[in-house]
């Protein structure tokens, strides 16, 4: 299985980890639009980290992560939903130099964002989506020069549980994996004289090891018996991930019902006809003057679109 997320937890310690490969599903979001290299790297780590975090989740729904940069980069998002379907997209000015670095990218005034939204699918009444919201900035305001550092310290800051990262991406996969210590001691009862302490540090120096090569051309399997061979671990039964965007003709219309009448009859009157481009998929949804005029005849509107999910012309 070339798209697939493997959960394992260290039965000695409160420690769970989790790899994840993607092939088929990176190679959806590269086919669909072209990316600089530095822009490729840094959205497929973002992916491989994004279905690393919501392997979790204990709601049915996404978890959203946004990068809002103030450098050529203007946004990055990816979205992953709990049966592991992701999807996608960068938006960019100008041209990327070869070696940009995620600082440069994003962040070149110190005013990058890193946002990650969970948002349930079957809400409550007056439930809205959680979101916390991080700089790209450490401690002492220096610029995190990755994706990895970034979610770390997301973490830490804003779930208090004390997680390591290890990410990597090329033209042809993106792949990652995630130690993480729970909180409490989970009901496990730790080897004679060892504490949890020791085994977080042990398995993070063995994961530090790790290399970006290893990582996307490894399989799960593989990498779990060279890092962790000496300890005992508990693994579950694969997941497995793909590609999927939630776009549709009916999301596109009830985006331009928010738009407004007016302002849609001017683009009508411009251009003759509607054109909406999705922006993780790049499905075209054109909508013309019949088309329009029977959008606003429909009842009252009751879902919105995703944030930055289409483009009008």
């Amino acid at each position: 299985m070339n798209d697939q997320l493997q959960k394992f937890m260290f039965n000695a310690a409160p420690v769970r980890g989790e790899i994840v490969l993607l092939q088929n599903t990176w190679q959806e979001v590269l086919t669909r639009r072209k990316y600089p290299a530095p822009i490729r790297a840094v959205l497929g780590e973002m992916m491989a980290a994004a279905a690393l975090l919501s392997a979790n989740l204990k709601f049915d729904g996404a978890l959203v992560m946004q990068i809002m940069g103030d450098g050529p980069v203007r946004m990055l998002v990816v979205e992953c939903n709990s049966d592991l379907t992701l999807r996608a997209t960068a938006k960019f000015d100008g041209t990327i130099d070869a070696d940009a670095t995620l600082a440069s990218l994003v962040n070149g005034k110190g005013r990058g964002r890193c946002a990650i939204t969970l948002d349930p699918h079957e809400k409550k009444p007056g439930q809205q989506p959680y979101q916390g919201v991080v700089p790209l900035n450490d401690d002492h305001g220096n610029p995190l020069s990755s994706i990895a550092d970034v979610l770390e310290q997301y973490m830490r800051d804003s779930e208090q549980l004390e997680t390591r990262m290890w990410l990597a991406a090329d033209d042809a996969k993106a792949a990652g994996m995630l130690l993480q210590k729970l909180p409490g001691d989970g009901g496990i009862v730790p080897h004679p004289g060892e504490h949890d302490a020791d085994t977080w540090d042990r398995v993070c120096h063995l994961g530090s090891t790790l290399t970006q090569d290893e990582l996307l051309h490894a399989d799960a399997e593989t990498l779990m018996k060279r890092l962790f061979w000496q300890e005992n671990l508990r693994r579950f039964e694969p997941a497995r991930a793909r590609f999927r965007c939630s776009c549709s003709r009916e999301k596109v219309g009830r985006m331009l019902r928010m738009l407004g009448h007016e302002e849609v009859e001017g683009i009508l009157e411009e251009r003759g006809h509607v054109e909406i481009h999705c922006e993780f998929c790049n499905q075209r949804y054109e909508f013309d003057p019949v088309d329009a005029a029977q959008l606003f005849l429909a009842g009252p509107l009751s879902e919105t679109m995703n944030p930055g999910s289409g483009r009008t012309h």
